[in-house]
């Protein structure tokens, strides 16, 4: 357990997103329709922006969500809009090829620009900014690296960004911590939770039917449709689309054995002077250091206050403990933050895959789209679209991240016992400054 003294009055370990956008009340436990065109597993970003496109084109569309609508990652997560894979531009481009690495990198850009865009034809208040983000090189070997990456990018799709070198770190991030950085001013930050509820507004206005508390036990198919099993009865659809993510379960068997679950941890701390804020974030942008197990914060966009996350893969259900670890590392950045404390602590989940690539494709008939390994804002909004045309032109869908199936382990069941040895192996790189 943490210290009592870090933790403020109101601290609680629900996200800190939920404050402004706290979660619908449940719905009609009424059962669940014995038929619909679509049915939808999951209501973060990538079910919704599928359930949105199919329902304004018509369709008849179901969402189940096991929790409350929005309870998983996509009310989770740092809210970081950005277009960069686990597969960096410059290790697609020596190792598969210049025409290679722009496909996957224009289409990055494509996902980027897609929350933008959405952001305002529908008018969702969620605090979507560009102000851009500072990448921080924790070590002389970061900062070449980071400046090779950018480099190629810029020479090859356009990307602006500026090196920052140790000496004028404090114009970006207000600390001596680390070897300098670079800005990259083209990237956006949102209010994750306003975005997620803006997006259920939608999509329920626009005739979709969503039941919260309501957890699929099973999708059988039969014949030409599927049999979706809840507590609450079972649906018959023409069509599934699995988008759960981190939060994929036996229940999609297939899916669950190539979606590798990660928790991730933030913590908010208590509300702080604006001159402190302006100090050690001068330009309000979001902030990530350059280490394989990253180190992330930025200003809350609604309140003043610093969120920050790390610790990713952990395996720990401990908030108040694991929010004291983010606490202290905070306090390593800025050492001069004084005695602050934590105000939220929270985790869940993410997903990735065996290669580090985001999937969509259909297996047996049922689509699906997952793993979207630290780019889920973005990709969770671009693939869920794409699935969605894809179920309604009847074709494979349309996108580079549908070329191949994610694969699977003969070992792995769903449970991923090795990730606590796979996280200290990453560890290991970082404090090599690798």
């Amino acid at each position: 357990m943490a210290r009592p003294d870090i933790l403020a009055p109101d601290f609680t370990t629900d996200p800190w997103w939920w404050t402004a956008a706290p979660r619908p009340p449940a719905t009609d436990p009424s059962p669940v329709p014995e038929t619909a065109d679509v049915a939808i597993v999951g209501s973060g970003y990538t079910g919704l922006a599928a359930a949105l496109t199919l329902a304004r084109a018509g369709r008849d569309v179901v969402v189940f969500e096991a929790n409350e609508a929005g309870h998983g990652g996509s009310t989770r997560n740092a809210g970081f809009v950005g277009k960069t894979l686990k597969h960096s531009f410059s290790s697609l481009f020596h190792k598969h090829g210049k025409d290679y690495a722009l496909a996957v990198y224009s289409e990055m850009q494509q996902a980027y620009d897609r929350v933008g865009e959405l952001v305002r034809t529908e008018q969702i208040q969620c605090h979507y900014e560009e102000r851009g983000r500072f990448i921080a090189a924790n070590t002389p070997q970061h900062y070449d690296g980071l400046a090779h990456e950018l480099e190629l990018k810029h020479q090859h799709l356009g990307d602006e960004f500026e090196m920052v070198p140790r000496s004028a770190t404090s114009r970006a991030l207000g600390t001596e911590k680390y070897h300098g950085g670079a800005v990259i001013p083209a990237l956006a930050s949102i209010h994750p939770g306003l975005y997620q509820l803006g997006l259920l507004d939608r999509t329920i206005s626009a005739g979709a039917s969503v039941y919260d508390h309501t957890p699929v036990e099973g999708v059988q198919r039969d014949g030409s449709s599927f049999e979706v099993s809840t507590p609450r009865g079972k649906t018959r659809a023409r069509n599934v689309f699995i988008a759960t993510n981190g939060y994929t379960g036996p229940a999609t068997r297939w899916q669950h054995r190539r979606v590798i679950p990660f928790r991730g941890f933030m913590i908010a701390t208590e509300e702080l002077e604006e001159s402190v804020l302006n100090r050690l974030i001068p330009k309000s942008r979001v902030v990530h250091d350059y280490n394989n197990n990253l180190t992330f914060l930025r200003r809350a966009p609604d309140a003043p206050r610093l969120l920050l996350g790390g610790l990713t893969g952990t395996m720990s259900d401990d908030l108040e403990t694991m929010g004291g670890r983010l606490r202290q590392r905070l306090i390593d950045i800025f050492p001069d933050i004084g005695d602050v404390r934590i105000s939220r602590s929270w985790n869940g989940y993410c997903s990735g895959t065996f290669d580090l690539y985001p999937h969509i494709g259909v297996q047996d008939g049922a689509h699906y789209a997952l793993g979207y390994c630290f780019a889920g804002l973005p990709m969770g909004t671009y693939l869920g679209e794409k699935a969605a045309h894809a179920i309604l032109r009847e074709q494979k869908p349309d996108t580079i991240f549908a070329e191949r199936e994610p694969p699977k382990k003969w070992w792995y069941g769903g449970t991923p016992w090795f990730l606590p040895m796979y996280m200290a192996h990453l560890d290991r790189l970082d404090r090599k400054g690798n």
